[in-house]
């Protein structure tokens, strides 16, 4: 599994302690920064982690912003991404089963690092269910332009 990271200012801290858990996971991971605080614009973090999932040269992406809502708003711009914003387990395993969600929002203002830390876990360890799920994951696709 090879997995898209990046965050704004917002999220600089939690998306250093979600690589720590990709290192302990043995988890492939490519950070897309930003590597200072300074404030920076959301959007342009989110798109290269976009990109790069939705043109299959990462599995799945994480990106985190203070509340994660901004980030998810951009991620889900990009055709073939179905970004979750996630703050509680049940939801990550959720949105693995039954949406096949290939990026995870989160908000570091909004949830502690050891609960992001399980959430990511959960989310990055649950398989899509497929069966009844997929008929509604492709008619999410059909609704893109």
């Amino acid at each position: 599994m090879r997995i898209a990271i990046s965050s704004d200012h917002g999220g600089n801290n939690l998306r250093r302690e979600i690589m720590q858990l990709l290192d302990e996971l043995n988890i492939s991971y490519e950070d897309f920064g930003p590597q200072s605080a300074d404030s920076v614009d959301y959007p342009d973090y989110a798109k290269p982690v976009s990109d790069g999932v939705a043109n299959g040269e990462f599995d799945k992406g994480i990106l985190i912003c203070g509340t994660g809502i901004g980030m998810s708003i951009a991620a889900n711009k990009v055709k073939g991404i179905r970004c979750a914003l996630v703050h509680d387990v049940f939801s990550a395993k959720a949105t693995r089963c039954h949406n096949d969600s290939n990026i995870l929002a989160m908000g570091e203002r909004v949830i502690g690092p050891g609960l992001a830390r399980e959430i990511a876990r959960t989310w990055l360890e649950t398989d899509f269910e497929g069966g009844r799920h997929t008929r509604r994951v492709e008619k999410i696709a059909e609704l893109e332009q």
